[in-house]
């Protein structure tokens, strides 16, 4: 049984990992941390990393960068690995998660879906052919019309795993309107459609001679990233120090 301490429980994605670890025989979140507890989580709640005093295997924060020092502090000082799902860290807060990775395990992962994760993998392998062979290659997210950043992050870390198979070789195009010139065949062009309530998708696209390939994943609900994370914290539990990614997760359950 991995025990959990789930910052930033009274959150939407706090929440959403509090019901899928209801029905997780192998899991249970022990405590949270949030400034509000509405007394409905069904665990107890500290304002702050000072006043937990319960015991844990794993830590997963769906919080603020604001608290992830306090954080890492609490998880330097007992051995507890942090699975970090946060965002918007400045250089100098990525520096401080590296130099506590030395340690104690972290997991740092913008997007915690198995399936995207999965699909950075595949475009590694698909680049590698693909690109080689001169395809032009594409990628267009599609998202709900209350989403504030264009593109996406998830497509931005699509094209840089794509990036990372070509050496670096391509460019990212992100708007072609003031251009009017042939296509160059190392641009990585990164379209956004906003609208409605469509859900998170991202299709990458590799055109070649006679033959189009599409990469798609469809995000229907913040289920795929609460799952994700709970498979992170089941992952790093038992981990040393170190800094490991969803990739290190992935190839735990394909070795088995």
């Amino acid at each position: 049984m991995t025990k959990i301490i789930m910052s930033g429980c009274s959150g939407r994605m706090g929440r959403v990992i509090t019901e899928l670890v209801k029905d997780d025989s192998e899991a249970e979140i022990v405590a949270g941390i949030d400034i509000v507890d509405d007394g409905t989580l069904g665990y107890p709640v500290f304002k702050s990393t000072e006043e937990i005093n319960v015991e844990a295997d794993v830590i997963i924060d769906f919080s603020s960068p604001k608290v992830t020092a306090a954080l890492l502090d609490y998880s330097i000082k007992n051995s507890i690995p942090v699975v970090l799902c946060t965002t918007g860290f400045s250089d100098e807060q990525l520096e401080e998660i590296k130099e506590a990775s030395g340690k104690v395990a972290i997991l740092k992962s913008a997007n915690m879906s198995l399936g995207i994760n999965t699909i950075m993998n595949l475009l590694k392998t698909a680049t590698s052919v693909f690109g080689s062979a001169g395809f032009d290659i594409e990628i267009v997210e599609q998202h709900h019309h209350n989403k504030l950043d264009a593109p996406s992050g998830t497509a931005l870390a699509l094209a840089d795993a794509i990036n990372e198979a070509a050496d670096g070789q391509y460019e990212y195009v992100f708007d072609r309107s003031q251009k009017r010139e042939k296509r160059d065949a190392k641009e990585l062009g990164i379209s956004a459609v906003r609208g409605g309530s469509i859900p998170g998708t991202h299709d990458v696209i590799f055109a070649g001679p006679d033959e189009v390939i599409e990469i798609r994943h469809i995000a229907y609900s913040r289920n795929i990233f609460g799952n994700g994370a709970i498979s992170a914290a089941k992952f790093l539990a038992d981990k040393g120090p170190g800094m490991y990614t969803m990739q290190d997760v992935i190839e735990s359950r394909i070795n088995g």
